[in-house]
């Protein structure tokens, strides 16, 4: 495969989400946005912010209605967005193994049927058929709902099992552009998962000198602050869903600068978390990738980011750190 560099693949990525989402995205209509992301992993709200990036770069719009999973009302949604598509938010929790976020989206189906729903891209994994089949009974049910997926793995799954529209397209965080980072600190940084998506528990004691982190742990009272900041300045004369949308977005952006600026420490990086791989490309940084437990990254690179020297997919954690090794010895 042809090598390209940093700007060329993301701006062919953001491309491609336009030829894949801009058809569903009315310009006089109003639209709105489900299931914002309030958790720790920096990766969730770099897909937020690429969403609201798409929509303003490509658009010039903003939603008009946003929720978390857990203070959606359908009623405010009617009043604020009374026809057009729901959107809602992507990532990697199709399935059953974060099961709240199904959970949620079939709600959504449940309240709105024959309303247009757009899933913004996700990878897909199902340990229970039976849970599968739920789902399909509730798209099936839904009759207007459209799936777009960040695989191909997930895409041959969903037009398999899903009586739905089914789009390749890629993950909205590249939307967000190249990112500038701050100098490195150490020569490898290793990003790895501490979750249910970690392969299994991994001996590193045969590296005292590199450091070993996660990025799901912050402080909440900063992000609450960056909340208020987000409306403090002009809160008077915002309507509430703007108000609402700039105090979420301000959340989102400190979590986001968070992964950033902990990333940028390493002149080179190894990981098993997608959106690591992602911000390094966004960042220019070189990463070697391991993969989390059902093939999310490594499904991710074959249909879409694979094709950058920046990134190596390693074959083991001492590959990993050794091919990193090597990239930040370059680097000096």
């Amino acid at each position: 495969m042809l090598s390209l560099s940093r700007s060329a693949l993301i701006a062919s990525l953001q491309d491609k989400t336009h030829e894949a989402l801009g058809k569903f995205v009315v310009p006089e209509q109003p639209l709105a946005i489900l299931d914002f992301p309030d958790i720790r992993n920096c990766g969730d709200s770099a897909i937020w912010l690429g969403e609201m990036a798409y929509l303003k770069d490509r658009f010039g719009k903003r939603p008009s209605y946003v929720s978390r999973a857990g203070d959606f009302s359908p009623e405010a949604l009617k009043k604020a967005v009374p026809e057009g598509p729901i959107f809602i938010h992507g990532g990697g929790n199709f399935g059953d193994i974060w099961v709240g976020h199904q959970d949620f989206r079939e709600h959504v189906m449940e309240v709105f049927p024959q309303r247009p729903i757009v899933q913004f891209p996700q990878s897909i994994h199902y340990g229970s058929a039976e849970r599968a089949e739920k789902t399909k009974r509730a798209i099936g049910k839904h009759g207007k709902f459209t799936l777009l997926v960040r695989d191909e793995e997930s895409f041959d799954f969903a037009q398999k099992h899903f009586d739905c529209e089914v789009i390749l397209c890629p993950d909205m965080a590249f939307c967000i552009g190249e990112v500038k980072a701050t100098d490195p600190k150490f020569p490898v940084l290793a990003m790895l998962r501490e979750d249910k998506e970690q392969v299994g528990a991994i001996d590193f004691s045969a590296y005292p000198d590199i450091p070993k982190e996660d990025w799901i742990t912050e402080n909440r009272n900063e992000v609450l602050l960056e909340k208020a900041k987000g409306v403090v300045s002009a809160w008077l004369n915002l309507h509430p869903s703007e108000a609402r949308l700039r105090k979420l977005d301000a959340a989102a952006h400190h979590r986001f600068n968070r992964g950033i600026t902990q990333i940028a420490r390493g002149k080179a990086l190894v990981t098993d978390r997608l959106h690591v791989h992602i911000c390094s490309l966004l960042t220019g940084r070189p990463h070697a990738v391991l993969d989390n437990n059902y093939g999310k990254i490594r499904r991710f690179m074959a249909a879409f980011s694979g094709g950058t020297d920046l990134s190596y997919k390693a074959r083991s954690l001492e590959d990993g750190i050794d091919w990193a090794r090597a990239k930040a010895a370059e680097a000096v």
